[in-house]
């Protein structure tokens, strides 16, 4: 018997490759779509308006293709505990399909929704669709989940990793009476509304491009261009060598097998050109593996969302001094890579990943400034802003998460030696540097006449490392 179902979208904003949206296509061709827009979306002390844009912009291109295959994407905006159950009974479903979680918050609200659903006689399918390799599925020879990743990675590339699956080709969508009704009685939109008329008004221009038909030209295009230069292209922030496609993976408008595919495909052609392409490859993949490890240890260890993995860091005195975190918020730190990084992420909500493990070494190592600080102000930012990835990079940069090196520093002039090496990057979102030595742009030591307004030294680097190191020292030292 066809009878209906609705398939809740939220992390998954696509229909092909969709694990949930396949399975549930597989029993009933009668399926409805749906996605709640949560307060905490534009609202909340995170809300990032460059991510309600790309959300807003997905939403409106998966509409159009629920419309396509001959159903009807519904929009519910409010609490999903309050209106969800209310919308099931309205609509007669038998049903209500989603893809499942890491995060402790979605997790438990989903725990508790399904109870009411079944009291109410609704069926609840829950299936993982958002990681390759299910986080139960990974362990230890002990049962335990692993805190380290490199041996995580191993045992997750021995892991099977399915094959993209097709988008459903037809659906009939919901009773016109029964939704006439609802509409009645909650908070359906008849249209989306603006990220303006929500208050979070995003002008920036960013590298990550929403929906699922631009995420899936994305990935064609570093396929067959610079995934093969990948590894130590992905290093240089001033060159075109990553894939952008991490606010695609973060909000699903395309899906990890659809990407793993992609990579494996070009290990079997492009790999065999060259060691250097096979490597470049690799490497790509195990970026895959990283992200799945953070998402893997937030939904073993949701008490990464609160605090430090390691106790003794719970302790440490971080010095927080609210005019150094503004000035590093607001690209004036006087060290020109650090800025330069942090522009960027302000006109564009993306940040190079390299550049990331900078700005976030330089806040809790030189300003001596508490990671949970820039751990929240790049979710009010990022376009790709993931609690998972988030928490575990800026654990990573502090030290204070799974990590078994005690103690990593970075030095902000060395690294744009390495890494910008001509200030191509520097001179982008700093041009009013543009005219100064490359040396003096990279070291940070730029004449008074050269800096045409930009700030002078915020910090000494080397002042601070050794401050820091004593406090570690005396705080932190020792912890296994």
């Amino acid at each position: 018997m066809n009878v209906p179902w609705l398939f809740w979208h939220r992390r998954d904003l696509r229909l092909a490759d969709n694990l949930g949206l396949a399975q549930l296509a597989e029993r009933t061709t009668a399926v409805t779509g749906l996605v709640v827009l949560e307060p905490g979306v534009w609202e909340g002390p995170e809300a990032a308006p460059s991510r309600l844009w790309f959300l807003l912009t997905s939403v409106a291109e998966l509409q159009q293709a629920w419309r396509h295959i001959g159903s009807q994407l519904l929009v519910l905006q409010g609490d999903p505990l309050q209106h969800v159950p209310r919308l099931v009974a309205r609509l007669g479903v038998a049903g209500l399909a989603f893809n499942e979680d890491v995060e402790p918050g979605p997790r438990q609200r989903d725990d508790q929704l399904q109870r009411v659903l079944l009291r109410q006689g609704v069926a609840v399918q829950r299936s993982w669709d958002q990681l390759l390799v299910p986080p139960e599925r990974v362990k230890a020879g002990s049962g335990e989940p692993y805190k380290v990743y490199g041996h995580y990675r191993r045992a997750w590339f021995n892991q099977a990793k399915a094959r993209p699956v097709a988008a459903p080709r037809r659906l009939t969508g919901p009773d016109h009476v029964r939704l006439a009704t609802a509409a009645r009685t909650l908070p359906l939109l008849q249209r989306l509304p603006t990220p303006a008329e929500l208050g979070c008004s995003w002008r920036g221009r960013s590298p990550c491009r929403p929906g699922e038909q631009a995420a899936r030209q994305q990935l064609d295009a570093f396929v067959d261009g610079a995934l093969s230069r990948y590894e130590p292209e992905r290093n240089y922030p001033g060159r075109k060598g990553t894939s952008c496609l991490s606010a695609a993976l973060r909000f699903g408008t395309v899906g990890p097998r659809t990407v793993w595919h992609a990579s494996q495909e070009a290990m079997a052609t492009r790999g065999q050109e060259s060691v250097e392409a096979q490597q470049a490859i690799t490497v790509w993949q195990q970026e895959l593996a990283w992200r799945e490890f953070y998402q893997q240890a937030l939904f073993h260890f949701p008490a990464l969302a609160e605090g430090a993995f390691r106790t003794r860091w719970r302790r440490f005195p971080w010095h927080n001094q609210p005019e150094r975190f503004a000035a590093w918020c607001e690209a004036r730190t006087g060290y020109p890579i650090v800025d330069a990084a942090m522009t960027q992420l302000l006109r564009t909500g993306w940040m190079h990943n390299r550049c990331r493990m900078i700005v976030a070494s330089f806040l809790t190592k030189d300003l001596i400034c508490d990671w949970r600080w820039g751990e929240a102000f790049f979710m009010q930012h990022l376009v790709d802003g993931d609690p998972a990835a988030n928490n575990g990079g800026w654990q990573w940069s502090a030290s204070s998460g799974m990590d078994p090196r005690p103690l990593r520093i970075f030095n902000p002039a060395a690294q744009a030696a390495r890494f910008d090496e001509d200030g191509d990057y520097i001179r982008r979102w700093l041009p009013e540097l543009a005219s100064c030595e490359t040396a003096d742009l990279l070291s940070g030591r730029i004449a008074p006449l050269e800096r045409r307004g930009y700030p002078e030294r915020l910090v000494d680097h080397r002042q601070q490392q050794a401050l820091f190191r004593q406090l570690y020292a005396t705080h932190v030292r020792g912890e296994a």
